[in-house]
């Protein structure tokens, strides 16, 4: 109940909960496809960085041009551009036998994935009964660890059957998920408070009447209101200034992005190759366990799980970096090592990737998201060249500053910015509920 209002869950919200699930997993298999890519033929180092770096630059132009439009014309538009996208993208993957032709594949493939992960991150919090918007929010979230796991299984599998088994096995899978995707989506409306935040409110009405019931029509109408911690910040109208929502995004989301991308995506094909398919699977496992515990997750602070997230893992890093020539010649450690790290990487990714989409007005939510992605993956990109020719050792050193950039987003925020989990509204941190 909020407000006297009852906001119970329909079969609706299993459709729209559904279709976050399954559009991270094929958000991640299709980010971690270019690493799996760099062994389908031989090229030059300076190639296989393009390569590396490809999937980052993809998906933030991907955001940058959907975010804004998804504002415009509404998220379920978007949604379906997507996976028309998805569907040539996989085809042509699937067909692939050259390195342009893999470039290409994966370009619109990755262009359609930054429109899906900026869709979720806004829809989700905007759909979602208020009561379980935290906890739908991380669950989906921690599907993209299932689809990290997924792409490892399928490249594994394939790998027996040599490169053209491993790129069909990959790619067969991709287009089964995508298909299931839009089952699922053709059941699934048009986010209500995006309507009534562009005054369509006719037309909300006959969204709330057809998915939800007149029963829901007065409660899917008016914002969900805070209780517990968060009630008394949004009654004191504290608002997070903007310059300290935008830095606490962009700076988290930045480390998240670089730490886990450099450490599963990158540190595999450039230092350790043979180990790439095991890190993304030692990654993928990990995380989707500890992700679980997103079932609680309404009941958590948001800003002290961010920062717990970020501290761990600057600390594991430091370990890292500290350790690499013992567990460079073992791989017992390295992993013993890497399943810590990831068990904190998961914390700060439900966290930050929860936090980057709540903090906007319904207006700009789409915009405002796709900013924040745009900067942080943008400014990854950057990181996989920085590194490019670094020893193991400066690789792992370099790791430690990018956590330390997250660490200093995330303080900032458990300080200054307003509390959004524990069940407050969405507009908590707009200093409204």
């Amino acid at each position: 109940m909020r407000g006297g209002l009852s906001e119970r869950w329909t079969a609706t919200d299993s459709w729209n909960f559904a279709s976050f699930c399954i559009g991270m997993l094929l958000e991640s298999y299709v980010f971690g496809t270019a690493t799996i890519a760099t062994g389908w033929v031989h090229t030059p180092i300076v190639l296989r960085s393009l390569l590396l770096s490809w999937s980052p630059i993809w998906q933030i132009l991907g955001i940058a041009a959907l975010g804004p439009i998804s504002d415009r014309v509404g998220r379920k538009p978007v949604f379906f551009a997507t996976l028309a996208l998805y569907g040539v993208g996989g085809l042509g993957l699937i067909f692939s036998s050259s390195y342009q032709l893999i470039l290409i594949s994966l370009a619109v493939m990755l262009f359609a994935s930054g429109g899906e992960l900026n869709g979720i991150l806004v829809s989700s919090h905007e759909v979602m009964p208020a009561r379980h918007r935290g906890k739908t929010m991380m669950l989906a979230i921690n599907c993209a660890n299932l689809g990290g796991l997924t792409l490892a299984a399928m490249s594994l599998l394939g790998a027996s059957h040599g490169i053209e088994g491993q790129r069909l096995a990959v790619g067969m899978a991709f287009l089964f998920f995508s298909l299931l995707l839009l089952f699922i989506r053709l059941h699934t409306p048009e986010s209500v408070r995006w309507l009534r935040a562009r005054g369509l409110d006719s037309r909300a009405d006959r969204v709330v009447l057809k998915h939800y019931g007149p029963a829901q029509l007065r409660s899917r109408e008016l914002p969900e209101e805070a209780d517990g911690l968060a009630a008394a910040v949004v009654r004191l109208g504290s608002a997070s200034p903007l310059w300290l929502r935008l830095f606490a995004t962009c700076s988290t989301i930045f480390a998240g992005t670089a730490g886990y991308g450099l450490m599963t995506y990158v540190l595999g094909p450039d230092h350790l190759p043979k180990l790439s398919a095991a890190i993304l699977l030692v990654a993928g496992v990990t995380e989707l366990i500890v992700g679980m515990f997103a079932f609680w997750a309404d009941r958590w602070s948001r800003k002290a799980t961010l920062l717990v997230g970020y501290v761990g893992c600057l600390g594991v890093s430091v370990a890292i970096a500290i350790s690499a020539p013992e567990w460079r010649g073992s791989v017992g450690l390295f992993f013993s090592l890497l399943l810590v790290l990831n068990v904190f990487l998961a914390v700060e990714f439900l966290a930050s990737t929860t936090l980057q989409g709540e903090v906007w007005e319904t207006k700009r939510r789409a915009t405002f998201t796709a900013v924040v992605r745009f900067v942080s993956v943008g400014l990854y990109v950057v990181t996989i060249y920085l590194t490019q020719g670094l020893s193991l050792t400066e690789f792992t050193w370099f790791a430690v500053v990018v956590w330390t950039i997250g660490v200093a987003g995330a303080l900032a925020w458990y300080l200054g910015g307003a509390e959004t989990g524990r069940g407050a509204g969405l507009d908590a941190a707009l200093g409204s509920s």
